[in-house]
């Protein structure tokens, strides 16, 4: 077990995409970093590529039993942990092989398969939140903790109440609303541990391509990383923050309306 002046974190969906480029910069920047995935061998080799003080953890954050595990060997090796980043996430479940729109034609509310909808909530609400349960006793064992939480700014309510806002049709149903749930909820939590160590933050990447969206998206994985990067890496933000970047964000990332 070590002392908690080091810092330690985990990170979910971390072998590929945003997740791979957070995991790297903490890595970077002097944490001891876990490499979350669901497949082991990904997850190695990501950890392999990062380089410094990473090791790849199983970790399915839909399988309580993945979870209790991941959780009980952080505990094991370290006892406490600095920062949890909530990165894993699904786009979809359903047919393979679509392009971005016409999943999202598929996940509007009229037309939306509820069993898509509760695998999609399952791993982007519901898994989150087992997870950041779990992983609580840890974080609060630590002299200062933080979660960070990838959400997107498609869950905005207010962005996408806007009839100016050129990106509102693409709300739908399961993965924008899923992401509105999951700002509501760790809404939530911020305001439950206010009074705390463990501060709650959380981010946009924007449009990113990544293979969430079929790598349909307007910006590069460096380029959509900064914001989570610099939100993962900062300690001086603000409990309860939600910022982005691209449209939403200044050289420093700015609010998003929630």
């Amino acid at each position: 077990m070590q002392t908690n002046e080091t810092k330690v974190a985990l990170v979910t969906g971390a072998n590929t995409g945003v997740g791979f480029q957070i995991a790297k910069a903490l890595a970077e920047n002097g944490y001891d970093v876990y490499v979350g995935s669901r497949n082991l061998l990904k997850g190695e080799d990501a950890a392999q590529e990062i380089g410094g003080k990473t090791q790849a953890i199983q970790l399915d954050i839909t399988d309580p039993d993945s979870i209790r595990h991941a959780v009980s060997k952080i505990a094991h090796d370290f006892g406490y942990l600095t920062l949890l980043v909530n990165n894993a996430a699904i786009s979809n479940a359903g047919i393979p092989g679509r392009t971005l729109w016409e999943i999202l034609g598929a996940q509007k509310a009229s037309v939306a398969s509820i069993e898509e909808m509760r695998q999609v909530w399952e791993t982007n609400v519901f898994g989150t939140l087992a997870l950041t349960q779990a992983s609580l006793p840890l974080l609060r064992k630590a002299k200062a903790a933080r979660i960070v939480t990838v959400s997107s700014s498609l869950g905005s309510l207010t962005l996408n109440a806007d009839a100016e806002n050129a990106f509102r049709s693409g709300f739908d149903a399961v993965y924008g609303a899923s992401k509105t749930a999951l700002n509501g909820v760790f809404l939530s939590l911020a305001n439950e541990l206010e009074n705390t160590n463990v501060k709650v933050n959380l981010v946009s990447p924007g449009f990113t391509a990544t293979a969430l969206n079929n790598f349909e998206g307007t910006d590069s994985v460096e380029e959509g990383s900064l914001e989570p990067i610099r939100v993962a890496l900062a300690e001086d933000i603000p409990n309860g923050s939600f910022t982005g970047p691209a449209t939403y964000r200044t050289a420093q990332g700015s609010q998003i309306p929630w």
